[in-house]
């Protein structure tokens, strides 16, 4: 393996554990979202929004996207204001909650809109693009948990000693290296 190529294999699997990580959260959002829905008795207002949208033609569908960017703006004032006062914590936790409410409300848009958009061509081509990124993000990080996974079962109690000897192995051989 070329000495460069080493250097950027960390780089790769960041890259992949970011882009499993915002798919993980899509996933567990969809539910967050329709569990809060539920909780706030917003069946009749989700399914009227859901008919209408649906009633749209696709490139029409594809500008109710700019719903989430329109119900972020404000938010991301304020994660700039707090910023700018020095109020760290209140811009992380704005931060936090547009991350969180986005998430939702594209994922909703997105469960809304995804047979219109499937009738665009150059949608369907990028959705493909993304989904075969994403078999490519969890080979890139399953080794890695392989690998994670083999050295914390080695941590259970049984299998202690075993750990202990591969780790004064390992370090042995990082000296001598």
């Amino acid at each position: 393996m070329m000495p460069m190529r080493r250097w950027l294999k960390p780089l790769w699997i960041l890259l992949a554990l970011l882009f499993l990580l915002e798919a993980w959260l899509w996933d567990r959002l969809k539910h967050v979202v329709a569990a809060v829905v539920d909780a706030l008795l917003l069946d009749a207002a989700k399914e009227a929004l859901r008919r209408g949208i649906e009633r749209l033609p696709p490139w029409a569908a594809l500008g109710v996207f700019v719903v989430p960017f329109l119900v972020l703006l404000p938010l991301k004032f304020a994660e700039v204001y707090f910023l700018a006062t020095g109020q760290w914590l209140f811009a992380a936790l704005v931060l936090l909650f547009a991350k969180l409410l986005g998430l939702g409300v594209t994922a909703f848009v997105f469960d809304a809109t995804r047979d219109q958009l499937m009738q665009i061509g150059w949608f369907v081509v990028l959705y493909g693009w993304v989904m075969a990124a994403l078999d490519w993000a969890h080979a890139q990080i399953e080794p890695f948990k392989a690998r994670l996974h083999h050295y914390l079962s080695l941590l259970r109690p049984q299998r202690a000693g075993r750990f202990f000897r591969l780790f004064r192995r390992i370090r042995r051989r990082a000296q001598r290296v």
